[in-house]
C-alpha cells in the first residue's frame, strides 16, 4: 500500500483548525459537504461562497445561520477582490471549490455560462489562491480541492474497463469540457507553481438537497405529481451513482490526506442503467408514498428523445482512493435510494418552490410534449 501524506497535524499527532472556504456551498453537493464538516470538526471556521443563482438555494443550510464557526457570503466567484478580500479576512487555509454550472442539458442549450463559470471562475479561484499563499510563505498544509466529474473522461461502450486516474480526456458536452478545462488548470497550477492543489473527479451524485432538474429527483417528484417519468433515449445509458454523504467521507479524506498534485477518482461501485434505475425509484415510491397520483407510478415512465452526444457508459475505478487513502462506499445503491425518496416525501416544502415558472419553461424546452 502507498502512503498518502498526511497535513494540518502537529508534532504530536493532534488535528490543527481548519479555516475552510466552500464555494458553492448553497448547492447539492456543498451543502451537503458544509453539513458534514460541521459534523465532523465543529470547531473548525467555515465560509460558504454562493452566487445563488437557480441551483443554488441558502435554506440548504439554514440550519447552520446561528452558528457562530459559519458565514455566508453571496457572490462570484469570478469576482477576484472579492475573493482577495475573503482569504485576508478570514486566513482561509483551505478551498474546497465546487461552484460550477453543472447540467449537461443546459449547457447544450446555453454553454457560455458554462466556460465563464468553469474555466474563468476557476481560473480566478486559482489565482487569488497562489498570490495568498505566496504571500503567506507557502504553507504545506494549504490545500485548493478541485471538485470534478468523471464526465470528462467521455464515454465508456459496454467492456471498457473503468475510467482511471489515467484515461484520458474526452469530454463530449460543453459542460464536460469546462470541467476538463477547469481540471487542466487546477493540476498546471501544481506542476508550474508548486500551489498544493488536489482534484477528485467523481461519479454521479444522488441524495438530500438535490435540484429538481436532475434525474433522481426529477423522478421523485414528478411521481409525487403524477406527471411523466421523462427517459432519454432508450434508458440503457450507464451511470455509476455515489450517495452524496459517500462522496462528502472521500473529500474530507483526500483533504486531509490527499497528496499535492494528485487526482483521485471517487466511484460508487453501483453501475445502473437509466431504465432500471427509474424502476427502482418507481418500485421504492410505491412502497413509501401512501397518496400517489398514479399507483404503481411505472405506468408513468415515458421515453423522450435522446439529448444530443448523451454519453453512453461511466464507470470509475476507485481503486487508488481506496488503497491509498482506505476510503471506500459505504452506502448500496438501494439503501441510497431509499433514503433519498423518504427525503423528498419529507420535504416538499423544500422543493416545491423551485419548480418555478423558469423551471417550468427550462422543463418545457428540454421535454417537449
Amino acid at each position: 500500500m502507498t502512503l498518502a501524506v498526511q497535513y494540518s497535524y502537529d508534532n504530536i499527532g493532534i488535528r490543527l483548525p481548519h479555516r475552510i472556504m466552500v464555494t458553492g456551498g448553497a448547492g447539492f453537493i456543498g451543502s451537503n459537504f458544509v453539513h458534514h464538516w460541521f459534523s465532523a470538526y465543529p470547531d473548525d471556521r467555515v465560509v460558504v461562497l454562493d452566487a445563488l443563482t437557480y441551483a443554488g438555494n441558502r435554506k440548504n443550510l439554514v440550519s447552520l445561520e446561528n452558528n457562530p464557526n459559519f458565514r455566508f457570503v453571496e457572490g462570484n466567484i469570478c469576482d477576484r477582490t472579492l475573493i482577495d478580500s475573503l482569504l485576508q479576512e478570514e486566513q482561509i487555509n483551505t478551498i474546497a471549490h465546487f461552484a460550477a454550472e453543472s447540467h449537461v442539458d443546459r449547457s447544450i442549450l446555453g454553454p457560455d455560462a458554462f466556460v465563464q463559470t468553469n474555466v474563468v471562475g476557476t481560473f480566478t479561484l486559482l489565482e487569488a489562491f497562489r498570490q495568498y499563499w505566496l504571500a503567506q510563505g507557502q504553507p504545506e498544509h494549504y490545500r485548493f480541492l478541485h471538485v470534478s466529474t468523471d464526465e470528462v473522461y467521455g464515454s465508456l461502450s459496454p467492456n471498457d474497463h473503468a475510467f482511471t486516474e489515467k484515461t484520458p480526456y474526452a469530454p463530449n458536452s460543453p459542460y464536460s469540457a469546462s470541467k476538463a478545462g477547469s481540471d487542466h488548470l487546477a493540476r498546471a497550477y501544481y506542476h508550474t507553481y508548486g500551489m498544493p492543489t488536489v482534484i477528485t473527479n467523481c461519479s454521479n451524485n444522488y441524495g438530500p438537497y438535490h435540484y429538481p432538474e436532475k434525474l433522481i429527483p426529477l423522478m421523485c417528484i414528478n411521481a409525487l405529481l403524477g406527471k411523466p417519468l421523462p427517459v432519454y433515449g432508450d434508458g440503457q445509458n450507464v451511470r455509476d451513482w455515489l450517495y452524496v454523504l459517500d462522496h462528502c467521507r472521500a473529500l474530507d479524506t483526500v483533504i486531509h490526506h490527499g497528496r499535492p498534485g494528485e487526482t483521485y477518482n471517487i466511484g460508487g461501485n453501483n453501475e445502473v442503467k437509466n431504465i432500471d434505475l427509474v424502476k427502482i425509484l418507481c418500485r421504492i415510491m410505491d412502497e413509501l408514498a401512501v397518496h400517489l397520483p398514479i399507483k404503481p407510478s411505472n405506468q408513468l415512465i415515458t421515453f423522450v428523445k435522446d439529448r444530443p452526444g448523451h454519453d453512453r457508459r461511466y464507470a470509475i475505478d476507485a481503486t487508488k482512493i481506496k488503497t491509498e487513502l482506505g476510503w471506500a462506499p459505504l452506502v448500496t445503491v438501494e439503501e441510497g435510494l431509499r433514503q433519498t425518496v423518504g427525503w423528498y416525501l419529507t420535504h416538499r416544502h423544500w422543493w416545491e418552490p423551485l419548480l418555478s415558472e423558469e423551471y417550468q419553461a427550462y422543463y418545457r424546452q428540454v421535454y417537449p410534449s
